[in-house]
């Protein structure tokens, strides 16, 4: 893959277990769980789903006592099977009163997440906001100040609304609630420093629903402090509406360097597979080239040209493949996450992308000979035919990458 030509935002960086966020570390995928907590079995099992699928931090729901005294069992159960990512408790309403009553929990999760909107009303707030930083500091924990703008802090904006009115000339709603979003934040951020929280233990995120003000108040926060920042679109929404909108938002703040990690909060089907996420935030970093996860296949959308669904089969049985390898292939072939591999359905592209692919495969068209050239590094290697096109194909993408990538002995 082709060095990135975008610069990142410079933060401070955070230590979240064995993963850094910020710095010039690259940026985390991170994702949560839909389990209850408490079931100890059942979160386990989807923690290590998240994490073998890629997700570098799993955020899990500590919402009471049940759950916080399962933490530290669930850590212990990943540990077991060689699994270090790290857990963060995801915290509100309680989390003081949690943390305090179940130190093995705080010390099992790797980093705590607050809502400053949920963590009390008026004195209360003060008090268990600080004793949930209290905490954070004697565990040695980072923790991640996360504004939302549906759970917004409502004296902060009772204040910054009354300044508002209070202008010559007033701002719209929309921007008070933004600047409302990051005041919230930074000032948290700076009483937790004031309670003996590290600057470099704190990353912050002020998420919103909408593609336009996420934008507009990440764009914002990230110019008044260098804080990591963990991105999302909050309640994206299901399927393919909640990708597109994730996507056209995230996009752009990282194309303008900002960010530091990210989840997409994609609402699953009924029964869906919650890997789903994982693999659309990859595909977002892979697409714009800041990291590599799995080799890209490139194929084309067929066409009036194209004779069957034959191409699109293989499209995807290799792709498919390339994924089901990459566990294996990520520690034995190193950097084959950015090979690229062209299926593609017709002699009109078909030879010319292969050619520009690290390997790739020109099936014929309708009314083509039936035959199937295959390139390998911008060269005609081999000319495929008969019923077994799809799995010679394969063979031959395996033996590239073990002579390409396999470590010399």
């Amino acid at each position: 893959m082709n060095q990135s030509p975008i610069r990142r935002r410079r933060s401070v960086p955070v230590q979240v277990g064995p993963v850094t966020v910020g710095g010039e570390a690259p940026i985390a995928v991170q994702s949560m769980t839909n389990t209850d907590t408490a079931d100890v079995q059942a979160t386990t099992t989807q923690v290590a789903e998240l994490a073998r699928a890629g997700s570098e931090l799993v955020r899990i729901t500590v919402n009471c006592e049940a759950a916080a005294a399962a933490v530290p069992h669930i850590r212990d159960r990943l540990d077991a099977v060689g699994l270090r990512v790290p857990l963060i408790g995801d915290f509100h309403f309680n989390g003081h009163k949690l943390l305090e009553r179940h130190p093995a929990c705080a010390e099992a999760l790797a980093k705590y997440r607050i809502n400053p909107g949920n963590v009390g009303r008026g004195r209360k707030r003060d008090e268990q906001f600080a004793t949930i930083i209290e905490l954070a500091c004697r565990h040695d924990k980072p923790v991640r100040i996360g504004v939302n703008w549906g759970s917004l802090d409502p004296s902060v904006v009772a204040r910054l609304m009354d300044e508002n009115a209070r202008r010559p000339e007033p701002l719209e709603a929309d921007a008070v609630m933004r600047e409302a979003l990051i005041t919230s934040a930074l000032e948290s951020a700076q009483q937790a420093e004031a309670l003996g929280l590290g600057h470099d233990r704190i990353i912050l995120s002020v998420k919103m629903s909408g593609v336009q003000d996420l934008i507009a108040v990440y764009r914002d926060l990230a110019g008044r402090c260098d804080y990591p920042l963990h991105l999302g679109l909050t309640e994206a929404g299901m399927g393919m509406k909640g990708v597109v909108a994730s996507t056209a938002a995230l996009a752009v703040l990282l194309q303008e360097g900002i960010g530091d990690t990210l989840r997409i909060s994609l609402t699953p089907e009924p029964g869906g597979d919650r890997t789903e996420e994982v693999r659309v935030a990859q595909e977002i970093l892979q697409a714009m080239e800041l990291r590599a996860f799995a080799p890209a296949v490139v194929s084309c959308p067929g066409c009036g040209r194209t004779t069957s669904t034959y191409f699109q089969q293989l499209a995807r049985d290799i792709q498919d493949y390339l994924r089901r390898q990459m566990p294996a292939w990520r520690t034995r072939y190193p950097g084959v996450e950015n090979m690229t591999v062209a299926v593609m359905g017709c002699v009109v592209n078909g030879p010319g992308e292969s050619r520009h692919a690290d390997i790739g495969i020109s099936l014929p068209g309708t009314g083509e000979r039936p035959v199937a050239p295959v390139y390998i590094d911008g060269e005609k290697d081999v000319t495929l035919k008969g019923e077994r096109i799809a799995e010679d194909f394969q063979a031959i993408v395996e033996a590239y990458v073990a002579r390409r990538f396999g470590r010399e002995t």
